[in-house]
């Protein structure tokens, strides 16, 4: 090998534009072409990478896309909510003043819709204006959550791929559609381009198995799934549920979108449901819905039909034999996990954590007493869930027939219950059915279609010691209100029977299977390295951008320690002082894990960590403080999404090889150190996809292994010192055409 002075005014980072760096590149020279050499055969792929093939841009001439490929995409839509403003702004910002697609955009308000303070009020209207003025889809306070409008409306749509800057875009997977979330950076660079860029997750395949019991819903489900899997097996994965025709024909399509949502909540950044006839169906009743309302006051004649969700649409994608998309039989899998829905009964999760699941039956034992009961959110406030909710009063009054008995039960002496439909649309079908109305008259108190309580924003929060049972999808300490109130999570049926009853308990129309008692599942996985976001030994190089370097090498630094959040990477003290210049950020990089990191890491080390390295908070500067160190990558087992999506952004190159985060654990057990020099040596081999790593000085032992492909296109963001950079080149291009 030799050394290559590798100056980085052409490299990525803001914070130390002129320093030296030195790069180990072989001899071998390897980038005759600027292209990747084509492959010869389609190799199988599961159904994340085939989606993604599709709305992947710039790929090379025979590219077929893998797990733990660095992409450019151009989502179908992208959707933004009360953020929007944010997301504006940081448009404007960086030079755009025009949005590329204005059709791809799509605008929700839905968060705080119930804060009618002067400030909200005018970012609304401001958001309103701008979607306005650049003729955006735009949908307004209480019109309802915007992944239900994204769903109903028929912009999340079977084999596309949608993005949204909130976590609960994979609630999209409900209905084939690959939905994973994006930060603000990412929104405005779609806004601005009409693309952004993404690694695809390694992909794990759920296999169900069975079918649901009576009693149990697609809630039960994922809260079981969160429970018994409760170990991070999922992180930062995309999961693709797979089944028998029985099987999955026992999971209707409202009840896929609450699993979906919670995947979520699983730690997964995607869950796609299969393409299947129970989906058809669904959207075939969804585009009658639509045809059977009113016309809106613009159509003085015709039947009413809407531009997306409407039988033409559905029957063209139906002809299109591409449309039936699904995952090639010997696609690759990081891993398969198992779940016998059979063996599944009502669950409840918490207090305060999803990852703590157990049967209602045996917290009916406990006599928990509730203060707070809510049928809200994208997860569970549909018209089926208020149905559901609606029949669990009804069946205790003397006509469970009627559409609104006159002798519904009333709710508990002193328990509150709040409702919100997910959409007004979904109130619509509610109220049409009499449902909406039995909760009213049993004394539930009805919020409008938004967020409100799941995000802890507006009326009927918890309060100090305060016990909620919620068919939202997350009960973190203080999500809902005080930090001292606890928090479960059941399906619309549980939630329902606790607030009649004033305690923890079921509707009873669940009857235990004879067989079982206890859920049935399993798990396995390939190898190690196989498990991690690669798939197979490459058959081609990478073309290599001037400017970016086909081998980055250095001296790993080991930080031993998962789940090092943003906080412990740069404190939150400095997060809001504007003031902070480069040097100071890389004297407090790393401070609040390992005080003594300035001493020990030098510019150029390679910082290799556990697994989940950047989770917390969204904070930018966790990626540019280790920039600001000269420290051009990061290696971990695996990273919080959003700690990754904001390295690229902002130029730090990131890559998982959780085999060597093992083989240090392995060699320094005797000696547990926060931060340490390990003496071993790491280079990354852009063109080839692989990480080789020595064991030591000259002379140790080596090993390597495949990882995911850093296409051109996002090396070009890399270059441009980031997404914000890349953007601007991207417009500046665009004016001098």
């Amino acid at each position: 090998m030799r050394l290559l002075q590798f100056h980085l005014s052409h490299y990525p980072s803001r914070f130390i534009r002129g320093q030296q760096y030195t790069i180990l590149r072989p001899t071998t020279k390897h980038i005759p072409s600027r292209s990747l050499a084509t492959v010869k055969s389609n190799p199988p792929q599961n159904l994340t990478e085939k989606i993604v093939q599709r709305y992947a841009t710039g790929l090379a001439p025979g590219k077929f896309v893998k797990a733990g490929d660095y992409v450019s995409i151009k989502p179908h839509h992208c959707m933004t909510h009360d953020n929007s403003w944010p997301v504006a702004t940081k448009f404007m910002s960086i030079g755009a003043s025009k949005i590329f697609d204005n059709k791809q955009v799509v605008m929700t308000l839905d968060h705080d819709v119930q804060n009618k303070s002067e400030a909200n009020l005018k970012k609304y209207e401001n958001i309103e204006m701008f979607a306005k003025m650049q003729g955006v889809d735009f949908h307004p306070a209480g019109r309802g959550i915007g992944h239900q409008i994204m769903v109903e409306e028929g912009y999340a749509w079977p084999g596309t791929l949608t993005v949204a800057s909130d976590s609960h875009s994979n609630m999209y997977g409900g209905v084939g559609c690959l939905g994973t979330p994006i930060v603000r950076t990412d929104a405005a660079s779609i806004w601005a381009t009409g693309q952004t860029w993404w690694q695809i997750p390694p992909v794990a395949k759920v296999e169900l198995k069975g079918v649901l019991p009576k009693g149990v819903t697609g809630k039960d489900v994922i809260v079981s799934l969160c429970g018994v899997f409760n170990n991070d097996e999922v992180l930062n994965h995309a999961i693709e549920f797979v089944g028998s025709k029985e099987t999955m024909s026992s999971i209707p399509v409202d009840d896929r979108l609450a699993i979906a949502n919670m995947t979520t909540e699983w730690g997964a950044l995607s869950g796609l449901f299969p393409i299947d006839s129970i989906l058809i169906n669904w959207l075939r009743q969804k585009a009658t819905e639509f045809g059977s309302r009113p016309p809106p006051a613009t159509q003085t004649s015709g039947p009413v039909s809407h531009q997306r969700m409407n039988h033409k649409r559905i029957e063209t994608f139906l002809a299109d034999p591409s449309s039936q998309i699904a995952a090639d039989p010997s696609a690759t899998y990081a891993k398969h996990l198992v779940l016998d829905l059979s063996t599944l009964s009502p669950y409840v999760a918490g207090p305060n954590s999803v990852k703590v699941a157990t049967p209602v039956a045996e917290l009916e034992k406990k006599a928990i007493k509730i203060n707070k009961a809510y049928l809200v959110s994208c997860t569970n406030s549909r018209a089926s869930d208020i149905a559901a909710a609606a029949d669990v009063f009804r069946a205790k009054s003397s006509n469970p027939s009627a559409p609104i008995p006159s002798d519904v039960p009333k709710i508990a002496e002193g328990v509150e219950f709040y409702i919100a439909p997910a959409s007004t649309l979904e109130q619509a079908i509610a109220e049409k059915r009499g449902d909406w109305q039995t909760l009213l008259r049993a004394g539930a108190k009805p919020l409008p279609a938004g967020c409100g309580p799941c995000i802890g924003l507006g009326t009927g929060l918890l309060e100090d010691g305060e016990v909620g049972i919620s068919a939202t999808n997350r009960n973190f300490k203080g999500r809902m209100g005080s930090r001292d109130a606890f928090a479960y999570l059941a399906s619309p049926e549980v939630v329902a029977a606790s607030a009649i009853s004033g305690i923890i308990s079921g509707p009873g129309k669940y009857t235990p299977p004879a067989f079982s008692t206890k859920i049935v599942r399993s798990i396995s996985s390939p190898s190690t390295e196989s498990a991690a976001p690669v798939a197979a030994e490459p058959t081609s190089t990478t073309a290599i951008l001037p400017g970016f370097p086909e081998c980055i090498s250095g001296e790993i630094v080991f930080c031993d320690a998962d789940n090092i959040n943003t906080d412990g990477i740069y404190p939150g003290k400095y997060t809001y002082q504007d003031n902070i210049t480069p040097t100071v950020m890389a004297q407090v990089c790393m401070e609040n894990y390992d005080p003594d990191f300035r001493a020990i890491s030098k510019p150029g080390d390679i910082l290799v960590s556990g697994f989940n390295f950047g989770c917390g908070s969204s904070r930018e500067q966790a990626a540019t403080a280790i920039l600001a160190r000269q420290i051009p990558m990061v290696v971990a087992g695996s990273f919080g999404n959003i700690f990754s999506r904001n390295s690229v952004n902002n130029a730090l190159l990131t890559v998982e090889v959780p085999r060597l985060v093992e083989r240090l654990r392995e060699e320094f057990q005797g000696e547990k150190r926060a931060t340490r020099r390990t003496g071993w040596w790491l280079e990354w081999d852009v063109a080839r996809s692989r990480v080789t790593v020595r064991e030591g000085l000259e002379g140790a032992r080596e090993w390597s292994q495949g990882v995911g492909e850093l296409g051109s296109n996002v090396q070009e963001i890399i270059v441009r010192g980031g997404l914000e950079g890349w953007v601007k080149a991207k417009l500046g291009e665009k004016e001098v055409s």
